[in-house]
Order: structure tokens, then sequence, then C-alpha cells
């Protein structure tokens, strides 16, 4: 009897579900899928200028990445090509001309296409699971580039799923940019980190730190005083949004 039951253990120590992989496998799967979102002109010192963070979804030629990530009409340089740069080696980066498909800016995501091969795309997990108290990991490339255009990963949890647009407490502080914003539906949940992100993590995915699939993207870090300020007195709050936009997004790619 004593044996059976110590085998019955053994076995569920085995089979009791299924293994998670460690994070440096997991890194090791995302990471060719992040790539590099930003401008090129010929002209331009420097010519390339990183905008932000972006990774490979779809067909592997898709690209999601912030709206905010994306230069403005009114910006210095703004006539610049938009472009990626993706990881085709070790230690080897290939720019690739991009086109954008569809902007969401209620959720200030976008969807880019890039040209020639296709690469690795991450898998997009409905984020409707989360919970608060998950574990989480996120990639990109902090301090826009500061510390090398090699993908930086951190860990956290989900510390909060709170609204992305609350009534403000007083009809005085109602300003017509919030108005526009409930009337259009733009009070969404959104994820509350307790891992810090910074100027140039915007746009990388959060994804699952055991199997790699896509849980958000890195948006809205808020920062103590100026952008230089960063460095030294980072506000420890970072959010993401909630991959089922991004799912919405590829929905509306395929129906198209």
């Amino acid at each position: 009897m004593k044996s059976r039951l110590l085998f019955i253990v053994v076995v569920n120590l085995f089979f009791v579900g299924p293994l998670k992989a460690d994070m440096s496998s997991t890194i090791a799967k995302v990471k060719p899928s992040v790539v590099i979102v930003g401008t090129y002109k010929s002209t331009n010192s420097p010519r390339f200028t990183l905008r932000g963070t972006g990774f490979i979804v779809g067909n592997g030629n898709l690209v999601i990445t912030n709206a905010h990530v994306l230069p403005q009409p009114t910006e210095e340089g703004a006539q610049a090509a938009l472009v990626i740069q993706i990881r085709v080696g070790k230690n080897e980066l290939e720019m690739r001309p991009t086109t954008v498909l569809e902007v969401d800016p209620i959720h200030d995501l976008v969807l880019l296409r890039f040209d020639g091969p296709a690469a690795p795309a991450l898998s997009v997990r409905d984020s409707g699971s989360v919970q608060e108290g998950q574990a989480i990991a996120f990639m990109g490339f902090p301090i826009g580039g500061a510390l090398g255009f090699s993908p930086v990963t951190h860990r956290g949890m989900v510390s909060s799923i709170t609204a992305a647009a609350l009534p403000t407490p007083s009809a005085q502080q109602l300003n017509e940019k919030t108005i526009r914003s409930l009337r259009g539906g733009g009070s969404f949940d959104i994820f509350q980190l307790d891992g810090t992100a910074y100027p140039g993590n915007s746009g990388g995915p959060l994804f699952d730190p055991d199997t790699g699939e896509v849980l958000g993207v890195v948006n809205m870090v808020f920062i103590k005083g100026t952008r230089e300020s960063a460095l030294t007195h980072p506000s420890g709050i970072s959010y993401a949004v909630p991959s089922v936009f991004i799912l919405q997004l590829l929905q509306r790619d395929k129906a198209n």
C-alpha cells in the first residue's frame, strides 16, 4: 500500500500540469520578435532616430506599437521615412521600410506592415484572463536606446487593473478632450504595473514570463519632472494596454 501511494505521489509531481519554461528560454523566444521603431532620413544627423519599441505579430510582417510613437506632422524631421530595425542575426540589425495600416487613437495603438521576408511573430493571448497579482515581463529599448540597441527585459506583476479614463471630480475640471473621450467610449481597463518602464519602452510587449504570449502593450510611462530626470527619479508607475485591443486590430486587418 505504501509503495502504491509513493508511486502516485511521484506520478503527480511529474504530470501535475504543463512544465513552466525558465525565464532564459522565454527571453530567447521573445527577443527575435521585438523591433526598434524609428525614422530614417539620409540628410539627417543621425540618420536613424529611435522613437520606441514594437513587436511582430500575425503573419510575420505585421508590427504593433503605440500610436504616439509615430512622428507627428508638426515635428522636426516629420518627413523622414518610418522604418523598423529587425534582428536578423545575433548582433545584426536590418532596416525595413514600414507602412501604417491602422491607427487606434483611443487605445494609443498602431498596426504596421514592413517590407521584406517575414520574421518570427509573437502569439497574442486574450487579456480577459489577466488578474491582479499575475506575474508579467516586458521587453524594449529603455531611455531611447541610450543603453544600446539590445532589448532589455524587466519582470514584475500586474499591481492593478483600473480604468484608463476616469470621470473628473467636478464639472469645473471637465475639458473638451475629456468630454470627447468619455462620449466616445474612451474609458477602458488598463494594467498598472509595479515594474518601472522608461521612455523608449513604449510599444514593447507585455508578456507571460512562462509562455512568452503577449498580454498587452507597454504605455503611459509616468515620470517625475523632465524626461532627463527619468534616469534618477523614475516614478515606478507604468501601464500597459490590454492585448484584447491588439486582437481587434488584427481581426479588422484580416477583414480588409
